[in-house]
């Protein structure tokens, strides 16, 4: 989940209340502190609330929360001569678009960071990793528009940002890093997005990068914003950035967007309208409020409301993504009314907890790995196909797949915990060697829940031997009598990888890691490994 720098000065400045309020105040609206330092705070948001990935966008909602300033955010839109033209030629690419123009602002290094971390952010959490959407943000005062949104040849050059000389798209691609990472996104496509202005100067080259034509600095005053994508969650992700920037003091102007020759002025700040019985408030939170005291939690949280008659009309911010159903309405009642305001009860039905015998076993594999020297980690039963079958260098088979999954990494129900060992060395290939690390857990087979033990070990020396010496531990241990076969897992270097058999089923796996899977995680050292299958 996305992580959060704040800066206490730009927080106190933006919300209007000091530190010492706000981070006691801050976990009660849905967020919890990583870290406390002298000059800033982290903070965890969850990630149904994209608005809340800036500092900007936290300071809107935490100034309702505390009672500063409430109600409905209203943001006046002028209207600018600007317009963007969809091309046919990009339509079976990347066909949708939606603009919009922020001038007057004063841009510094922390505002810069708030908006390029909020960019990665709802990169990752409304956009799939680029993949359903991207946004660019741009220093309108170099370019001349009208722009144009079209798409082009692989030789096409220009400028690229974190560069100082031209390189084709097709090079862009293959060499810069940024093109490098994002690549498999246009893979198959023999011409390539690109947003140019009146003289063909190249704002963006969406999703990939931008132009150095366009950064963004400290004296940018005035900036385009454009957001590409598969479908209209580009016009949330855009609300999301101008609003912010608004919160900074920007003045918003529109764009008109033409397709097949019809133009579209954007963005649309208008609100959108709910209704909430307060019968069902009341039933599903265990409350007894009335209307009025609905409508202050509502207002609170920055909605509109508005009474009539046991119903509320409620009207949703233009930049509130998590707002479904009026349910989510519901939960926001229930966080401006305050969960430590709850009273707390026992359930009519008492009842009396045991551990489960699986945990109970599980608890035996666990100390067993720690007396061997190994350090538990946990990792997520969520994972995707790409870190699990093409990462891992093994064939595809049928996995529980999740059916709305929030991000590219989140896709499938893990059958295999030693993907997840290998993200976690990756994500810790800067620390001191040797690292030895274990995960018991449960994967999904057929679709029937499996529990599993893996294990990891990457330093200079690692070997065959080691791991197999560990695993004879292991075996012993839970009195497992087992034979050793030849292996066919390409996860495994042939000729140092073997599986496990009990009674002639193959229950696991061991041996070297293939030095292709290991660079695949971006790591460099040799790794030995097993997985083993336990009840």
């Amino acid at each position: 989940m996305p992580i959060i720098t704040l800066q206490y000065d730009d927080l106190e400045k933006l919300i209007g209340a000091d530190r010492d309020t706000i981070l006691k105040r801050i976990p009660m609206i849905g967020a919890d502190i990583e870290r406390i330092e002298d000059e800033h705070v982290d903070i965890e948001f969850f990630p149904d609330r994209p608005d809340l990935f800036s500092v900007e966008g936290l300071a809107r909602a935490m100034r309702g929360f505390l009672g500063i300033e409430t109600g409905l955010p209203e943001y006046d839109v002028e209207k600018s001569d600007i317009a963007v033209t969809i091309e046919k030629s990009v339509k079976p690419i990347r066909s949708h678009l939606a603009c919009a123009v922020v001038r007057g602002l004063r841009l510094n290094s922390n505002s810069i960071k708030s908006l390029m971390t909020l960019q990665e952010d709802l990169h990752w959490g409304l956009g799939r990793n680029r993949k359903k959407m991207s946004i660019g943000v741009h220093d309108i005062s170099n370019v001349k528009p009208p722009f144009r949104y079209l798409a082009v040849g692989p030789d096409f050059k220009f400028v690229p940002l974190e560069c100082n000389r031209k390189m084709s798209m097709r090079q862009i691609l293959e060499t810069h890093p940024k093109g490098a990472k994002f690549a498999h996104i246009l893979a198959g496509a023999d011409r390539y997005p690109l947003i140019i202005d009146s003289a063909d100067n190249v704002l963006s080259f969406p999703p990939i990068i931008n132009s150095s034509l366009t950064s963004v600095t400290e004296d940018t005053a005035d900036v385009f914003v454009e957001a590409t994508g598969t479908d209209h969650s580009i016009s949330m992700a855009l609300n999301i950035v101008v609003t912010a920037l608004a919160e900074r003091g920007g003045k918003i102007e529109s764009v008109e967007v033409i397709s097949d020759g019809k133009g579209v002025a954007m963005p649309d700040m208008s609100p959108t309208t709910r209704k909430i019985q307060v019968s069902e408030v009341n039933s599903l939170l265990g409350l007894n409020l009335t209307a009025e005291q609905i409508s202050d939690e509502l207002v609170k949280m920055r909605f509109g409301a508005t009474i009539n008659d046991g119903e509320i009309k409620v009207a949703v911010p233009p930049y509130r993504a998590d707002i479904l159903h009026t349910w989510d309405i519901i939960e926001d009642v229930a966080i401006g009314y305050g969960y430590d305001r709850f009273e707390l009860a026992f359930p009519e039905t008492p009842g009396i907890g045991k551990t489960h015998p699986i945990e109970n076993k599980m608890a035996v594999v666990r100390e067993i790995m720690t007396g061997l020297g190994f350090l538990e980690v946990m990792t997520f039963t969520l994972s995707s196909e790409q870190v699990h079958f093409d990462m891992m260098r093994r064939k595809i088979e049928k996995v529980t797949k999740v059916k709305h999954p929030i991000s590219e990494a989140h896709t499938m129900v893990r059958s295999s915990i030693l993907p997840n060992l290998l993200e976690i060395l990756s994500l810790n290939k800067h620390r001191e060697l040797p690292q030895r690390i274990f995960n018991v857990g449960d994967v999904v087979i057929n679709s029937k829940n499996a529990q599993r033990l893996a294990s990891a070990s990457t330093h200079a020396a690692a070997n065959f031997a080691e791991m197999k010496s560990i695993l004879e531990s292991v075996a012993k241990e839970l009195g497992l009598e087992y034979d050793i076969v030849e292996s066919d897992d390409l996860a495994f270097l042939e000729g140092r990888r073997a599986s496990v058999r009990v009674n002639g089923k193959t229950i696991g796996v061991f041996g070297e890691i293939h030095p292709d899977v290991i660079t695949n995680f971006g790591l460099d050292h040799p790794i030995v490994a097993f997985e083993l299958e336990l009840f």
